[in-house]
């Protein structure tokens, strides 16, 4: 069994988007990348307690299943009691055998469906729940990233600007902390993503997480290389 400290603490994720949205509000009051982040937060709080849920049994289809499970278990104890004499008693026929053998095959078949049907539409519910959360996080991560797409690093070195350019007022320390917060916020998306396959560690589940966790750290590394050429960049007089 994993330590508290081996594993992600959804807790922990959300006081630190808390902070960030605290951070981002204070620089950027009047910027959309104010307004994702708080998106963000809200969205981390939906994400852990959906997380949190798949690892909880369904407790309904648990019940089903252990009535079926029930079910059987009478039903074979009924058999034997009032039919299945064959087995003590040379005088019943073979016909009054395969009558009572078939009706125990149906009960367990039966039985057996039920259960495994239950099984599976409850991996089939958490499984649909955990995708729909991933998509969330991949969609969000593209909003991060149409944040970052303008905030070139030639804006602070006075490149000519034409009609079409997009509107540049921030300077190099500005542009260097609106770029860190995309970076952590892509950071934090990743992590969770990751809180699904860590309480639902289903095949399909951790590929989706995987992807997404790939998408942020794809996206993170275009920006820290804007970042690099910041610091390294003259601003312009």
């Amino acid at each position: 069994m994993l330590k508290e400290w081996q594993t992600l603490d959804e807790r922990s994720i959300i006081r630190n988007l808390e902070v960030l949205r605290n951070r981002v509000a204070e620089r950027f009051p009047t910027r959309g990348l104010t307004q994702t982040v708080m998106y963000l937060l809200d969205l981390s709080r939906i994400s852990a307690k959906e997380a949190a849920s798949l690892r909880r049994p369904n407790v309904p289809l648990r019940i089903v299943w252990i009535s079926a499970a029930f079910a059987g278990f009478y039903g074979m104890y009924y058999l034997l009691r009032s039919r299945y004499e064959i087995f003590i008693s040379p005088k019943m026929e073979f016909i009054d055998f395969a009558q009572g053998l078939e009706a125990t095959f149906n009960i367990i078949a039966l039985c057996s469906l039920v259960i495994v049907f239950c099984f599976r539409f409850e991996a089939t519910l958490k499984r649909r729940v955990a995708l729909t959360g991933l998509y969330r996080l991949r969609a969000v991560s593209h909003v991060i990233d149409m944040h970052q797409l303008t905030k070139d690093p030639s804006s602070i070195t006075g490149s000519e600007r034409t009609k079409s350019s997009p509107e540049r007022d921030l300077n190099k320390e500005q542009l260097m902390r609106y770029l860190d917060y995309c970076a952590e916020m892509l950071s934090l998306t990743g992590k969770l993503a990751a809180l699904y396959s860590q309480y639902y560690p289903d095949t399909q589940v951790v590929a989706a997480v995987n992807d997404v966790e790939q998408l942020t750290t794809n996206l993170s590394r275009k920006i820290w290389q804007k970042i690099v050429l910041v610091q390294g960049s003259p601003e312009s007089g």
